[in-house]
């Protein structure tokens, strides 16, 4: 299987110093993203979103991929920093500049989370796509034993 093709524009030119959207280690499922700012960012406990420029824009073209734009688990779970929407998809069509909603998750009155230029504060996992043909039914044509039931219908005990 031979890796897609991905058109990468650097919009910041200290990516170049920083190091482009790449991945961190051999096995890595995602490349981690910087913020591009230009100055120290505190981002107030309790506060609402605010958008970090990711410094490149990014043409996918294949229509079967997606990007997905994913919380650092470090950043979330020793600095309370997520991200405001929970994730993030970028469409194979977008090519506009790739933004990072960040929120400051712990209690109001609970210190900033300082963000600094070129932090790795995010990161991104390109998927597949499967876009499936619908057909309008009346009923569905085999019946499950689970049937219409959810939210916890299957039981929480082992």
């Amino acid at each position: 299987m031979t890796a897609p093709i991905i058109e990468l524009k650097i919009l910041d030119p200290r990516l170049e110093a920083w190091g482009p959207p790449a991945f961190q280690s051999a096995a890595a499922a995602a490349v981690d993203l910087r913020a591009c700012i230009d100055a120290p960012l505190a981002i107030e406990a309790g506060a609402p979103a605010v958008l970090v420029p990711a410094g490149f824009a990014l043409h996918i073209r294949d229509p079967l991929l997606c990007a997905v734009i994913l919380p650092r688990s470090g950043l979330g779970h020793k600095q309370g920093l997520v991200l405001g929407n929970g994730s993030g998809l970028i469409d194979a069509d977008y090519q506009g500049p790739i933004l990072v909603s960040l929120v400051n998750r712990n209690p109001p009155g609970s210190p900033p989370v300082l963000v600094e230029p070129g932090a790795r504060i995010a990161q991104m996992l390109f998927l597949p796509i499967v876009r499936p043909v619908f057909t309008l039914v009346e009923a569905f044509g085999d019946a499950t034993e689970r049937g219409a039931g959810g939210f916890g219908s299957t039981g929480t005990a082992g």
